[in-house]
């Protein structure tokens, strides 16, 4: 079912990104709004909520959530989360009674778990994969949403993947069948460009091309970067 307060940012990013020079994913916007939105709440007063705490004490955050909030300066903040949370991991690593066999496992394990957890991360897939089934009953109910779908400049890769999975789901065999299609040359028009531009720019090293315009090369090694990894 359409849920309102999903389907108004899909459509604003669609729009944005069919409006926009620059090539864009749509999802890779959508992930950016929530990555930034997440990191404000979670230095601001969320930090200090109860049950906030509660989880970020558990989880924790994965690297480059910890960088992004260094980023942003609030150094108490962060020290008021790492206080507690390094709290629970140093239980982790407190001295076990086992057998010789089995000691330090389960701390692997936990900490193990606790490299691959961050609360941002998993609040930013929940909202996330709710846009991206958003996205597929708009194109299943709505022909101005097939439009703009049709009108992108580009998907990334993970993101194709992503929307092709959860459309599989929602949609009949039929509707699906053409959804692909479109999503797919939408994905393939930018692809096949983004090669091209690639090679050229790898030919631009070569001196019998140095006095050739480099035409939309100069930054193909970033975008190739972004089409195959998105914003995740």
């Amino acid at each position: 079912m359409l849920e309102k307060i999903y389907t108004i940012p899909v459509n604003e990013a669609f729009d944005a990104c069919r409006d926009s020079e620059v090539p864009e994913c749509p999802f890779c916007r959508l992930y950016k709004k929530l990555e930034n939105d997440e990191l404000d709440i979670i230095l601001g007063a969320a930090m200090m909520e109860p049950d906030v705490r509660i989880k970020t004490n558990e989880q924790g955050f994965c690297g480059k959530h910890y960088r992004n909030m260094l980023e942003r300066k609030n150094r108490l903040g962060m020290a008021l989360m790492l206080e507690s949370h390094l709290d629970v991991v140093r239980k982790v690593t407190e001295p076990q009674l086992l057998s010789l066999k089995g000691v330090g496992t389960s701390a692997s394990k936990k900490l193990g778990e606790l490299e691959e957890d961050c609360y941002v991360c998993r609040r930013i897939d929940h909202s996330l994969g709710k846009m991206v089934e958003n996205a597929a009953l708009l194109w299943q109910t709505e022909p101005e949403f097939r439009d703009k779908m049709a009108a992108q400049k580009m998907v990334c890769l993970p993101h194709y993947r992503a929307f092709a999975e959860v459309s599989r789901n929602v949609m009949n065999k039929k509707e699906f069948a053409r959804f692909y299609e479109e999503l797919t040359k939408v994905v393939n028009t930018y692809f096949d460009e983004l090669r091209g531009d690639v090679s050229w720019f790898c030919k631009k090293f070569d001196y019998r091309y140095e006095d050739e315009p480099w035409g939309n090369s100069k930054d193909a090694v970033e975008r190739a970067v972004r089409f195959l990894s998105g914003e995740m």
